[in-house]
């Protein structure tokens, strides 16, 4: 009897041995399993510096526009004879274009949505923040033919890199010169279909808004405060609208982003 007990445990031992060595046998091919595959390996070193070359460019898809109606609070703008204040017709304005560009549906931010006075860097951070944005600034004009409008892009930004490598906040436009050239032009072109005696093209100005915005960034400004009738004026918010909405749908496939050696301070 002792033997057969004896043969009896070291069955059972040799079955736990068994059951012991099945379960790591299915544990080592589950893992195995779930390794990459040779062919997934990682990006070596020289294409990642590849990709974060300043000269690179990379397509991506226009999503946001940040509108900016100018002015606001205690600051009105330009004051025409009759009451009229550019804080308040650029934000009605900014109202129409909003509508026809969700239409086209681009998701729009406002920079300011009632009688506020955001400040210029504030209005520029708001682009700034998004990856896929343009940035367009509404002014009503003192001067100007009445019934025409002007679009402006920021003139010739020599881009100032500092010893860390990062664009300077001031001349953040810099390196989106050609883009908000290209994207007023488009706009401009649009806008001169529209309303007869404004410009052909965009023309290039000192706008402070657009020196600090890193995207395309375009100044669109209505003639004038001069009206004496706001009406005049109300009349135009949707041919600028539907001339915006439609200059940015055509823009969209131009649409890239600089691939610069860091980011701004």
């Amino acid at each position: 009897m002792l033997l057969a007990v004896q043969n009896i445990e070291r069955l059972r031992l040799r079955l736990l041995f068994g059951m012991a060595f099945a379960t790591f046998a299915g544990v080592a091919i589950a893992l195995a399993m779930q390794a990459p595959s040779p062919t997934q390996s990682t990006p070596s070193p020289t294409a990642t510096s590849a990709q974060a070359s300043p000269s690179a460019q990379t397509p991506n898809g226009l999503t946001t526009v940040v509108l900016d109606p100018a002015h606001g609070g205690t600051d009105t703008g330009a004051r025409g004879a009759g009451g009229i204040r550019e804080s308040e017709i650029v934000l009605d304005f900014a109202g129409e274009v909003r509508k026809a560009l969700e239409q086209q549906e681009f998701q729009v931010l406002l920079t300011r949505q009632g009688n506020e006075n955001p400040s210029f860097d504030d209005r520029s951070a708001i682009a700034n923040a998004q990856r896929a944005a343009v940035f367009v600034t509404l002014h009503i004009s003192s001067t100007g033919v009445p019934g025409t409008v002007r679009v402006y892009v920021s003139s010739d930004l020599p881009a100032v890199t500092q010893s860390n490598g990062f664009i300077s906040w001031d001349r953040a436009q810099a390196p989106f010169l050609g883009l908000s050239k290209k994207y007023g032009d488009l706009v401009q072109g649009m806008l001169a279909q529209r309303f007869k005696g404004s410009p052909d093209t965009a023309q290039t100005g000192t706008v402070r808004q657009l020196r600090t915005t890193a995207a395309p960034a375009i100044a669109v400004e209505i003639s004038s405060v001069t009206v004496n009738d706001r009406a005049d004026l109300d009349r135009m918010a949707a041919g600028v609208a539907d001339a915006i909405a439609r200059s940015t749908v055509a823009f969209k496939p131009s649409y890239v982003i600089p691939n610069m050696p860091g980011a701004l301070p």
